[in-house]
């Protein structure tokens, strides 16, 4: 995790109509780190992640991915770069659902090539091939033919992941990937996503899951009214926290 910044984001804005989401956010990740974004519902987390990859475009701010400006100041005015240019980056940065949002009418094979042969203009054999693959690392190699209403929501979750992973990433968001599960189906999605971290994926994690955060994280930011208010490494977020915005949500969930 050396040398320049693989996403870079300084003062981003985001505001729907007069409510105003994220307040001037800063924070960078290198290549291989795994970074998690905890805080009390409602502090932006989810608003930031979606502005990371222009499912939301962002009110003001700048935000680079691998050096290339994606949004800033330019002229006096704020700038977002043009859709051809977003689609490309955000073709490596995928993102993994709360609710999985895989396409009902397509089976599980057709789900993760989609975008491989549309956005990356990969051969559809090739495409077969890597699907085939990717989902045999999730244990979801059988399943190939199924449609998404006949899969477990750990299952739907693996294939998301998968489908994520065809894409051949430089980083995976995850926004609260856990939360639409039922209890006993979260251990395997936790164990899929921390095999990917073992591997040098670079990942940004929204969570609840603070015992998963705490094992997992290089870095942890701690989000509260739409500002990163802490960061640092799981430990002294966890153990020694220097806000007392902070310390307040630490003993809140330990309660």
């Amino acid at each position: 995790m050396t040398g320049q910044p693989l996403l870079r984001i300084e003062e981003l804005h985001k505001s729907f109509g007069a409510l105003n989401v994220l307040k001037g956010v800063s924070l960078s990740v290198r290549l291989g780190e795994v970074a998690f974004l905890i805080g009390p519902s409602g502090s932006g987390k989810s608003t930031l992640v979606r502005c990371i990859n222009f499912l939301e475009t962002p009110t003001a701010g700048t935000i680079k991915f691998e050096g290339e400006t994606l949004c800033g100041m330019r002229n006096g005015a704020f700038y977002v770069a043009p859709e051809k240019k977003l689609r490309a980056a955000r073709s490596h940065m995928p993102m993994v659902f709360q609710q999985f949002n895989l396409f009902a009418h397509k089976t599980v094979l057709q789900n993760v090539i989609e975008g491989p042969i549309q956005i990356k203009g990969s051969r559809r054999e090739e495409a077969i091939a890597d699907a085939m693959r990717l989902l045999g690392d999730v244990g979801l190699r059988e399943k190939v033919d199924y449609y998404p209403d006949q899969l477990s929501g750990g299952q739907k979750q693996r294939v998301a992941i998968a489908r994520a992973l065809a894409m051949h990433p430089k980083v995976i968001l995850f926004d609260e990937p856990t939360s639409a599960l039922d209890p006993e189906l979260v251990t395997g999605i936790l164990d899929t996503i921390r095999g990917l971290a073992n591997k040098g994926m670079t990942l940004i994690i929204v969570t609840h899951e603070m015992g998963f955060a705490r094992k997992l994280a290089d870095v942890v930011h701690f989000m509260a009214d739409g500002h990163i208010i802490e960061s640092g490494p799981p430990d002294q977020i966890f153990d020694r926290p220097e806000s007392p915005r902070l310390s307040s949500f630490i003993r809140s969930i330990l309660r």
